[in-house]
């Protein structure tokens, strides 16, 4: 733009005075920000600014890492075809979700549509006053009064005059076109309203009535309701960042080397749920640093601590990616399980398990990892777990295990689909003795794996090139079928009341958590308390059994300890502590997902409550049924131990006058005389199958001490069961 002001007196115009301006100025407060700088002991260049309300970031630092960068192949490539619309399934999805927001949407004004045509009345015949008013303004040249007056004030006769003249030749050709306007109007209008048909005039009304409602209702009081909307989030820019982390002693403004930079531009994630940056901090500071005053940056943002997410980054310790959530996401629930569907599932693909912070699927791979599941009482564990346990069930090739330990009715509903089912840890009257049947269920695991590994062994390596289990061979051979043994409240079982059953327990679980994933044996263990169980050995083995979970997922938990023996020391170091999580009824759910990804997500679980997971456990089953893969107790089958006489086979192999045998000796004679019951028991497991008969005593033969039975208490334990 150029300007009109004439070059002259030192490009001053004419007429102004500037030694008034100039003498008000010098009256004036000014701020000396360099001699304030200088009493500082500063310097005033241009470097030492440090307001923040200036441009920052016009084009992106060098380093960091993209933001939310947009979905490609390696070689960059972005996808021609967006991902929604990619794929039939995807195609009917997206087209769902559209036609369920047209219908939503067209439902809620066509209920509001006597309120809006009345309102578009209303304010209709405000338009056509306004209208009406428009066309005087515009006939009267009333935006030519003020030159008119300007010419008046300073008593420039001659241009006043001219504008008048002007006015009045163009009030006289606007006016006339008025009138023209005005009789079409009213001579017009009555003819053609009494010559068109009713749907002519309703269609003239149609698109009249709106565009004067609209001009005629006040700014900012739209006559439409909204159908869907938006919600507000305070705003995050640049300045209120440094000023957080600053607040948050990451740094300082004014010392050299101490300022935070960013090392990308501010941006809205591709979710729309927030806003994400990321941030280099001054050289000295680290990510445990900003884990630590994670609270003070968000009370320096002004939201929920719940709002800040901090994700670090690979490429430098003082870089990590900072996340601001629009409201706290956690809180926002996930919905209802997708398996709600009944629809059969692939084991061998990845089980929906919820959504992370914002608002992203999450999805877990069952194959090859174990999985340890931890939290307070009431926080959503056993419904995490269940979620998981559902998916296997409608996959039909899975064989499903399922140990309660809490004795509960949480998993009442999977004996429908379950091989073998083992309820809380004291004899009951469904399923007498639960410690005997789970020792069976362990050797039945132990037998399986074996048996996996020596098949997959015989396997030529052009059915089997790497000597691992695959999804082709899983269908082909009823063998290498997936098993999923799921343990809730595993820790009980650390704890019965012998020593030597609890040794067993836990040697079998050690090893099939080291070998079954390989054999396609899956992993779910739940516990409230995952630390301080058992003494020596024990202790030991449920430590390390413990420890070796693949994937580990923890709700909010009491205290940092148990977070960390559930996610492990390793996640705890990198910023990630359960005893942190919000607590309150809307959390439930809500927990850390450590282990399955490169990343770390704090998820919100889906859904399935008790009605939920017995219409699965019922589609589940009849998948099975249609399948022929249903095994074992959902079979109904009779097992084995249930034909055979415990006390009579004990009893049969004491010999002449043995007042006593050790457990070891009966095992090795039950497993000579009775193979077919007794090929693989133990001194342990035959110690517990006696357990509800007979009590376990110090006994000494051939002048050895060990634990085992005498002859007495069998033969009374006999009677005893005769005379009942």
């Amino acid at each position: 733009m150029t300007s009109n002001i004439p070059e002259q007196n030192g490009g001053r115009p004419e007429g102004f005075d500037w030694a008034a301006a100039e003498a008000d100025v010098h009256d004036a407060d000014v701020l000396d920000f360099d001699a304030a700088r200088r009493r500082r002991g500063g310097d005033t260049t241009d470097n030492d600014a440090t307001h923040f309300d200036v441009p920052l970031d016009d084009e992106p630092q060098r380093g960091g890492h993209l933001v939310d960068p947009p979905p490609a192949d390696p070689s960059g490539r972005r996808a021609i075809i967006p991902q929604a619309w990619a794929g039939w399934q995807n195609i009917k999805a997206s087209t769902r979700d559209l036609a369920l927001d047209l219908v939503h949407r067209g439902g809620f004004h066509l209920v509001r549509a006597p309120w809006y045509a009345a309102q578009a009345g209303f304010w209709g015949t405000f338009g056509v006053v306004k209208v009406a008013g428009a066309h005087l303004r515009w006939w009267w040249v009333s935006e030519q009064y003020g030159l008119r007056q300007r010419a008046a004030d300073e008593g420039d006769w001659q241009a006043w005059y001219k504008l008048h003249r002007e006015v009045k030749a163009t009030r006289a050709w606007r006016g006339t076109i008025l009138v023209v306007e005005t009789a079409t109007v009213a001579i017009g209008g009555p003819i053609l309203y009494a010559f068109t048909p009713w749907w002519g005039v309703a269609a003239v009304l149609t698109v009249a009535v709106p565009v004067l409602a609209r001009y005629g209702r006040p700014t900012g009081r739209p006559i439409l309701s909204a159908a869907v909307v938006e919600g507000r989030y305070r705003r995050v820019n640049p300045d209120i960042i440094l000023r957080a982390y600053y607040a948050a002693g990451l740094g300082h403004p004014e010392k050299p080397e101490q300022q935070v930079k960013f090392g990308s531009t501010m941006a809205r994630d591709t979710t729309g749920t927030g806003s994400q940056v990321s941030i280099d901090l001054p050289y000295g500071k680290g990510w445990e640093d900003v884990i630590k005053a994670k609270g003070r940056i968000a009370s320096g943002l002004d939201v929920s601590i719940n709002q800040v997410f901090l994700t670090p980054d690979k490429s430098s310790h003082r870089r990590h990616l900072l996340f601001v959530a629009d409201r706290d996401p956690l809180a926002i629930p996930a919905g209802k399980t997708p398996l709600l569907d009944g629809k059969v599932r692939d084991i061998w693909k990845p089980a929906p398990f919820g959504l992370d912070e914002r608002g992203r699927k999450v999805e877990l791979l069952l194959m090859w990892v174990s999985i340890l599941v931890g939290a307070q009482p009431r926080k959503g564990k056993t419904f995490a777990t269940r979620a998981l346990a559902l998916f296997a069930a409608l996959d039909p090739l899975v064989t499903l295990l399922i140990v309660d330990g809490k004795m509960s009715a949480d998993w009442d509903k999977f004996r429908l689909v379950a091989h073998r089912y083992v309820c809380g840890t004291v004899p009951n009257s469904r399923d007498n003795d639960p410690i005997t049947h789970f020792l069976e269920m362990l050797r039945e695991i132990r037998s399986h794996i074996e048996a996996v590994n020596d098949f997959l062994s015989t396997l030529p390596t052009s059915e089997c090139p790497e000597g691992k289990l695959t999804p082709e061979l899983s269908r082909r051979y009823a063998l290498l079928r997936p098993w999923l043994l799921v343990m809730e409240e595993f820790q009980n079982y650390f704890e019965t009341d012998d020593q030597e059953v609890n040794k067993q327990i836990a040697a079998d679980l050690s090893f099939i958590k080291a070998v079954g994933p390989s054999a396609g044996v899956i992993i779910l263990s739940s516990s409230q308390k995952p630390s301080g169980i058992g003494a020596g050995d024990v202790a030991r083995l449920f430590n390390r059994y413990r420890d070796n979970h693949d994937v580990r997922f923890a709700l909010k938990c009491g205290n940092r300890v148990v977070s960390e023996a559930i996610l492990g020391g390793e996640a705890y170091a990198e910023g990630f502590d359960a005893s942190a999580l919000p607590n309150g009824e809307e959390f439930r759910g809500v927990g850390i997902l450590y282990g399955a990804t490169d990343q770390t997500p704090i998820v919100r679980t889906y859904l399935a409550d008790h009605t939920d997971a017995e219409k699965i456990l019922t589609a589940a089953r009849r998948h099975r049924e249609a399948a022929g893969t249903v095994t074992g107790y959902a079979a109904g089958e009779v097992v084995a131990r249930e034909l055979r006489d415990v006390l009579a086979d004990v009893r049969s192999v004491f010999t002449g006058d043995e007042p006593g045998l050790h457990w070891q000796t009966i095992a090795d004679r039950l497993a000579e005389r009775h193979p077919e019951h007794y090929a693989d028991t133990t001194a342990e497991a035959i110690s517990a199958l006696m357990r509800p008969h007979v009590r376990s005593v110090q006994i000494k033969v051939a002048g050895i001490n060990n634990r085992g039975t005498r002859k007495t208490d069998i033969d009374a334990a006999i009677k005893a069961r005769r005379s009942a």
